[in-house]
């Protein structure tokens, strides 16, 4: 059975404020996931030693992987990665729109791949949304318009994830699930599954959102000692079959 994975990894640096890129890739290598959406992820930068974590965690799990950059600083880069076991190929990434009257707020984006499984192909869209409510309004409907969700080559079935910032009472959630479901709703089994703050999570921020098609069997969020202290959030995994 297939299993993804939202992760945010606060640029592999954990709780206890050390920089381990292979801590991340150990939570993620127990879990044993077949595509992997990442958030907050360092490519070149000073801060993190001018590694390419996005690079390093993929070639740990031995997997392939696509990377965009929603923050540009000359060669220094930061933004999100889908990492998966299966044939792929990449369809789009891009930024998303930013609050009109707050120019200064962080850059966000998107990146989706089509994923083939069993010789079916799955469309994968992996996002970090931002902090202010009416910012992640205007991200939400654009990624639920025409651009994304909406396209053409967005053929069911198809899985939005990430880290959106917003629990399931926002209006982002409300808007969303006018178009896909959420995971959690549609699992056989009730488990555990809020993500944050990973050493007593109590918000659910971290989403999977899928069309017909995706039969979710579990949602969960692990809470094992490795994955309290890694990152800031907990993995947010999801096991399903294609119907």
């Amino acid at each position: 059975m297939p299993r993804i994975v939202t992760y945010n990894v606060h640029r592999c640096v954990g709780n206890d404020r050390r920089l381990d890129v292979g801590r991340i890739a150990a939570v993620l290598s127990g879990l044993q996931p077949d595509i992997v959406a990442l958030q907050e992820l360092d490519v070149g930068r000073q801060r993190t030693g001018h590694v390419d974590q996005a690079h390093e965690i993929a070639e740990r799990l031995a997997m392939s992987h696509h990377f965009y950059p929603a923050v540009q600083v000359e060669e220094e880069l930061y933004g999100d990665a889908i990492l998966t076991r299966h044939p792929e190929r990449l369809v789009k990434s891009a930024s998303l729109p930013g609050h009109p009257r707050m120019p200064q707020l962080e850059p966000r984006g998107a990146i989706w791949i089509e994923v083939e499984i069993d010789g079916r192909p799955l469309q994968v869209i992996n996002t970090h949304l931002g902090l202010v409510p009416r910012e992640q309004q205007i991200q939400a409907a654009h990624l639920a318009g025409p651009a994304w969700l909406e396209h053409p080559d967005c053929q069911w079935p198809a899985i939005l994830l990430g880290d959106f910032n917003a629990t399931t009472s926002s209006v982002v959630y409300r808007t969303l699930t006018q178009h896909l479901r959420p995971s959690r709703r549609l699992a056989r089994r009730k488990q555990p599954s809020s993500t944050f703050p990973s050493p007593l999570p109590v918000l659910r921020i971290d989403h999977h959102f899928v069309s017909p098609g995706v039969e979710v069997h579990d949602v969960f969020a692990p809470f094992d000692p490795l994955s309290r202290v890694a990152s800031d959030h907990l993995p947010l995994v999801m096991d399903f079959e294609l119907a």
